[in-house]
């Protein structure tokens, strides 16, 4: 009797330890068995404080896991399973559960947000609001993009200054104050992305180097507020450039580049009379040393893609509509005519 039932103890047992082994191949097997091998990328967040067990019913719900109960059974079974860090996390339905356990138990993604670089903005215009929002010291920023040699810039660049290479656009950032040189970094990476890499072999054939072609969109990008007019002013200024002997631009913006105010009329008025300022475009021929703030794309292909047109001279009226001219006498006729003097 003894021994029947030290043998049915012993089944008993080996059923269970067989059930056990079973039960766990099966959860195992889950845990390794993606939900959706072609599913896209998404983002998922762990809430604060919740225990494994509820991240993987909120993993269930969302549709990235099967089986919620066969996937925290496991990780309760794992003394050496790491936890989920609370914060936004990428994560696939592609992916097993326990690759999804294990990538969210990495540390989560910052809470970017967005830093928006206004196309036509100087260095010292970004430096200045930076440094109104408390992200910088002020100065950081106008004296990184001055010193070039601290970047790794992905073209020809012989320039002292990095005015106009730093492509205009929204930027996600951490919160906080930001590292200039990180951001420095983005901005020639983006331009030479948008402008220099697409566009490569048609700058290469252009007949002027890329300094010029940034050069001459950072005029266009303060010159025209319409970007579709944009490639008809800069037919215009290249009718000016190519003349022999080439002819003043006339552009007034350049004369302001170098103001510690943009609109500071009275010492704008100055510069204008200044025939020593090399951005003097009334005065000097050719193109100012350097950009006078960053162009955006549209401006950057306008100076690529000039359209040729008759046209030496053009004006806005007060609605800001441009009005072209093939020739002194035409242009003091639109001047009459629109009031602008």
């Amino acid at each position: 009797m003894g021994k029947r039932i030290a043998t049915i103890v012993g089944v008993l047992i080996l059923l269970l330890l067989g059930l056990a082994a079973g039960g766990y191949l099966y959860l195992d097997r889950l845990a390794r068995t993606p939900l959706d091998p072609s599913a896209a990328p998404r983002m998922f967040e762990v809430p604060k404080g919740a225990s494994m067990r509820r991240v993987a019913q909120i993993l269930e719900r969302e549709g990235f896991i099967g089986n919620a109960r066969a996937l925290s059974i496991e990780f309760l079974l794992d003394p050496l399973a790491s936890k989920p860090k609370a914060g936004r996390h990428e994560i696939s339905a592609a992916m097993t559960g326990r690759a999804i356990f294990e990538k969210l138990a990495e540390n989560p993604i910052p809470d970017d947000v967005p830093l928006t670089i206004v196309e036509g903005w100087r260095l010292r215009d970004t430096d200045a609001f930076l440094a109104s929002q408390k992200l910088i010291a002020p100065g950081a920023y106008e004296s990184a993009a001055n010193d070039p040699k601290r970047f790794k810039i992905p073209f020809e660049f012989r320039e002292k200054t990095l005015e106009g290479y730093l492509f205009p656009e929204t930027y996600r950032v951490p919160p906080g104050p930001i590292d200039v040189n990180v951001l420095i970094q983005r901005q020639i990476e983006a331009f030479a992305d948008a402008f220099e890499k697409p566009f490569r072999s048609e700058i290469a054939n252009a007949g002027r180097p890329l300094r010029d072609l940034v050069i001459l969109a950072s005029l266009l990008e303060r010159e025209e507020p319409t970007p579709a007019v944009r490639p008809k002013v800069a037919g215009v200024l290249y009718n000016r450039l190519n003349a022999k002997p080439p002819a003043p631009l006339g552009v007034d913006a350049t004369s302001r580049y170098t103001l510690e105010e943009w609109n500071n009329r009275r010492k704008f008025l100055a510069k204008l009379r200044d025939a020593r300022d090399p951005y003097n475009t009334r005065l000097r021929t050719g193109l100012p040393p350097t950009p006078i703030g960053a162009p955006s794309l549209p401006s950057l292909l306008a100076a690529l893609r000039p359209e040729p047109s008759p046209y030496w001279y053009y004006l806005h009226d007060a609605q800001k509509r441009i009005h072209f001219a093939k020739d002194a006498k035409q242009h003091e006729a639109n001047r009459r005519r629109h009031n602008v003097w």
